[in-house]
């Protein structure tokens, strides 16, 4: 794959990631986000918050107070982000079934990104499933970027192989 891709075609009603800005924007979004893990509704909001980034899906960010009692379990370590800045993580459960450090939020976010204090994010691959207006997601290629794929963006995505630089 080139190291700049040619961005895909965008159909009616699809936004091209490419078009998306670097650093991220963060926008409140009028969407219904329902996760579920180990059969159960983990999570069902309508106050829901998208991070858009050159070449990424947009990544949700959910109210912690949304999510289900104990879906949300604290677990050790952290990561840093350029924009967003300090991370922490959460194990996610769900009826019999537990992810761990499967989501993750900026308990101090950086100026810029302050709607996403008090939000979480959740990687779609290890749930049952993940839907945005009714609508499965598609996580985002690879293992390590947190974006979620509907039909209304256009890729190539980061995350497959060879997209390191882009």
């Amino acid at each position: 794959m080139p190291r700049h891709p040619v961005p895909d075609p965008v159909a009616p009603g699809q936004e091209s990631v490419w078009d998306y800005p670097r650093p991220p924007r963060v926008e409140q979004v009028d969407a219904r986000v329902v996760i579920r893990l180990g059969g159960e509704v983990i999570v069902d909001t309508d106050d829901v918050v998208r991070v858009l980034e050159t070449s990424h899906p947009p990544v949700y960010y959910l109210p912690i107070a949304a999510f289900a009692e104990g879906a949300l379990v604290p677990t050790n370590g952290g990561s840093f982000c350029e924009f967003k800045g300090g991370a922490r993580y959460f194990d996610v459960r769900g009826g019999d079934a537990a992810a761990q450090r499967a989501a993750w939020n900026y308990p101090d976010p950086s100026p810029g990104f302050d709607l996403l204090a008090d939000r979480v994010a959740v990687y779609a691959r290890p749930m049952d499933a993940c839907e945005v207006d009714g609508e499965l997601v598609e996580p985002q290629p690879g293992g390590f970027y947190g974006g979620w794929i509907t039909s209304t963006v256009a890729g190539p995505f980061k995350g497959v192989p060879g997209s390191m630089g882009w």
